[in-house]
């Protein structure tokens, strides 16, 4: 069985920062009785947490969303790059795609 993108990023990004499921879960406004087996499941792949939920913990991971979505390790890294360059960094890189393609 593949394990989802989420639960595998998921993972990686908390372990990365150092917190744990029921930390993770609390700072994302889980409530703090099920915040650790709601990670847990998520992190699992039993439950998926919704977009808005995901959204809340991309913030605490200060990680773009879309990170967690893609299956591709590599666009995902891609993902967090882009998102550390800043607007005209960012405007040069597609300009300079888009006259490669």
């Amino acid at each position: 069985m593949n394990q989802s993108p989420i639960s595998k990023r998921l993972k990686e990004a908390r372990l990365k920062a150092g917190l744990s499921q029921k930390q993770l879960g609390i700072k994302a406004g889980i409530d703090q009785f099920s915040a650790s087996p709601r990670m847990n499941q998520y992190e699992t792949g039993k439950h998926t947490p919704d977009f808005n939920t995901m959204k809340q913990i991309a913030k605490v991971l200060s990680l773009p969303v879309a990170y967690f979505y893609t299956e591709e390790d590599e666009l995902a890294n891609l993902i967090i790059l882009f998102t550390n360059l800043n607007t005209s960094q960012k405007n040069n890189l597609i300009k300079s795609i888009q006259c490669n393609t």
